[in-house]
């Protein structure tokens, strides 16, 4: 990525992409998020209602193929 960042989606990409084999890594925090997840696309769809508390973590390695 080698323009600037203009959204969330983007920013998070270019954070990862610039700490991957850095050995990084990005720890959430989660106090009563909820997400409600669609079924499917399209109209009304039905929805999976998810509460997170608690820690993810999501650890960066670079894979050298050989």
């Amino acid at each position: 990525m080698s323009e600037q960042p203009t959204t969330w989606p983007d920013l998070a990409e270019a954070l990862f992409e610039k700490l991957t084999g850095l050995g990084a890594e990005v720890t959430y925090d989660f106090q009563n998020l909820e997400v409600f997840v669609p079924s499917v696309m399209g109209p009304d769809p039905k929805h999976a209602h998810w509460r997170l508390n608690g820690i993810l973590k999501i650890r960066a390695s670079e894979h050298v193929v050989k």
